[in-house]
């Protein structure tokens, strides 16, 4: 697929877009050429990218979290967003909503680089979502990548649910799936790498 990779020279993309050109994805530069366009850039440029995008007529797999989705749930196009493309975090949010229903006292922790703009994080959010609200703490430090934690308390225990992605090569198998999927899913807007597996 000839797909247009926005934040291609970001962290994200550095390490993402040469697995997918590894994969047989040929990356452009216009979305003229493109047959999907993916975004890893800014809470502040993605949906600028977006509605470009809609109107070339071309679909969307968006990784850029900390921004207003609702605008795209009726776009004439696919509009994929997942606020994390680690199969592991997927499992992560999985566990802990499977868990808050034996332990209601839960706390979310996430770690993220001192560069990353929004928090908490899109992945935080959708957890405690899923679990039906939880407190988040975030945390920005130098040298972090992108790790989380759900911890839940009962009577004499501690339950641990962690996810920690050692590198943004994690996000290639998710993004890989979602371009491989790009062409069946409906118009607007699908959220969650889950909806893929």
């Amino acid at each position: 697929m000839n797909v247009l990779f926005n934040g291609r020279n970001g962290k994200v993309g550095t390490a993402v877009a040469p697995l997918l050109e590894e994969a047989g994805h040929t990356l452009v530069d216009s979305l003229d050429a493109a047959q999907g366009m993916v975004d890893f850039t800014r809470p502040d440029a993605v949906a600028t990218n977006i509605r470009a995008a809609i109107a070339a007529g071309v679909a969307c797999v968006v990784g850029t979290s900390g921004w207003d989705v609702d605008e795209f749930r009726d776009a004439p196009v696919a509009v994929f967003y997942a606020p994390n493309f680690a199969i592991g975090a997927v499992l992560m949010m999985r566990f802990a909503e499977q868990a808050a229903t034996k332990l209601s006292d839960a706390q979310i922790i996430e770690l993220h680089n001192v560069a990353k703009v929004d928090a908490p994080s899109g992945t935080a959010k959708a957890t405690a979502a899923r679990m039906g609200g939880a407190p988040i703490h975030s945390v920005r430090l130098p040298g972090l990548n992108a790790h989380q934690e759900v911890l839940f308390a009962g009577e004499d225990e501690l339950l641990t649910i962690r996810h920690d992605a050692t590198s943004r090569a994690a996000y290639a198998p998710g993004v890989l799936l979602a371009l491989e999927k790009l062409h069946t899913l409906p118009p607007g807007l699908t959220v969650g790498l889950e909806a893929l597996l």
